[in-house]
């Protein structure tokens, strides 16, 4: 009997051992999608299947490549991705890594769409042209890499003065995660449907363009007419007011909230007015 129950409390400390590796290895991959650090971990998978493959076929010279590379991965790592790495150790010093949610969640988020809104409107009125894309589940890591790093807490002066004419990053779209702006100035797929209004410009084909490959959330403020649109999933929804704006965000980055008036989608073939 003493022999049997320790192999049942062995069976369940390796159990335990092994879902806890597999939850760690699912909130790094998490922690890390969309960023180049994903890109890093593919890398390091070709390596090992290539180890595999030279051992396999006892290939010397290959097995002592794979070996150095091996050797030198993990100070590379550590240099090229300081900044992901800071962040991964900064958030479990918060104890934000395995959290499911709290209040001071919330609070960024309530936060978040109030400086969008805030600041789309202030551009509005000022025909300011603007594209904001949010990134959600769908990793834009590709798309980040095209623009300028900025890595900034999210507030409305800093969404606006980035899209101030004739500054340096006022061209190309705004990326935001969580509650960051992680670059401008970068470059989105422009849309190729012959759906779309021949009266929108590029900043609304960049936003459907985006709205097509990944389910990100785009903000287009018009230069030429002050209107607000937003895409998402390849649709386009125009004219929206501050209200509008603001429904639209909650609708699409709140999974529990409901308006209490839901407003028509505007297509892509109808005209403003």
């Amino acid at each position: 009997m003493p022999n049997g129950d320790f192999g049942i409390l062995d069976l369940l400390r390796i159990g335990v051992d092994i879902g806890l590796v597999w939850y760690v290895l699912y909130k790094l991959i998490m922690l890390i999608r969309g960023t180049k650090a994903i890109q890093l971990l593919k890398g390091i998978v070709v390596v090992f299947v290539v180890r595999m493959f030279a051992m396999l076929f006892n290939l010397k010279i290959l097995i002592w490549a794979t070996d150095q590379i091996i050797d030198w991965a993990f100070l590379v790592i550590i240099i090229l991705f300081q900044p992901e790495l800071r962040r991964a150790l900064e958030q479990i010093g918060r104890g934000n890594l395995f959290a499911r949610g709290t209040r001071s969640e919330e609070e960024k988020f309530d936060k978040l769409i109030t400086d969008i809104v805030h600041s789309c409107n202030y551009m509005a009125k000022r025909r300011i042209g603007a594209l904001i894309t949010i990134e959600r589940e769908t990793g834009i890591g590709e798309y980040i890499e095209t623009g300028i790093p900025i890595n900034g807490k999210l507030t409305h002066q800093l969404l606006t003065n980035i899209f101030t004419p004739n500054t340096p990053l006022h061209d190309g779209a705004v990326i935001i995660k969580e509650d960051e702006i992680v670059a401008a100035a970068c470059y989105l797929p422009l849309s190729e449907s012959p759906f779309i209004s021949k009266e929108l410009g590029t900043r609304h084909r960049a936003a459907m363009g985006i709205s097509e490959v990944t389910d990100a959330l785009t903000i287009v403020v018009s230069e030429e007419t002050g209107s607000i649109s937003g895409t998402k999933n390849g649709e386009l929804r125009r004219d929206l007011d501050q209200d509008g704006l603001r429904d639209f965000l909650l609708e699409n980055l709140s999974p529990g909230h409901k308006t209490s008036e839901k407003k028509p989608w505007k297509l892509r073939g109808k005209r403003h007015g």
